[in-house]
């Protein structure tokens, strides 16, 4: 029985467009999680309808904030605070600006992404299901 040549490229190939398929089920599978999800809850102290994403150990660190929005989208959370006043203020007067950038990630950054996404809204949706249990914020 001969063997098949590996050929490594092909295999580069394939296993790309499987990293892609998986990337785009990810995606579909947390627009509609994001729908079911109403209220959809605000960022913690913020104005931004967002939940924070978690990703799995060992991804890039260069992103901050990341968070999921109600249209199921990932983004990344840019707070920025600035003290107002003169010299002689008090410091005291502290304004915020926030600023989400949506992240454009190639398959292999978005997947850790969107599975941290898919489990935090997945814990929201089921604790919002139990009757008895206190909403989450």
């Amino acid at each position: 029985m001969p063997t098949k040549e590996v050929q490594p490229s092909a295999i580069e190939a394939r296993a790309n467009v499987i990293l892609d398929r998986t990337a785009l089920e990810m995606r579909e599978l947390l627009r509609e999680m994001a729908k079911e999800l109403i209220p959809f809850p605000f960022f913690s102290g913020s104005l931004v309808q967002a939940v924070e994403v978690e990703p799995a150990p060992a991804v890039r660190s260069d992103l901050g904030c990341v968070v999921v929005c109600p249209d199921g989208e990932l983004y990344e959370l840019i707070l920025r605070f600035q003290t107002e006043g003169g010299p002689f203020s008090s410091g005291l007067d502290v304004s915020k600006d926030e600023e989400l950038r949506k992240l454009d990630l190639p398959p292999l950054e978005y997947i850790p992404y969107a599975y941290g996404a898919i489990c935090e809204l997945a814990r929201l949706l089921e604790a919002k299901s139990k009757p008895d249990s206190p909403q989450p914020s």
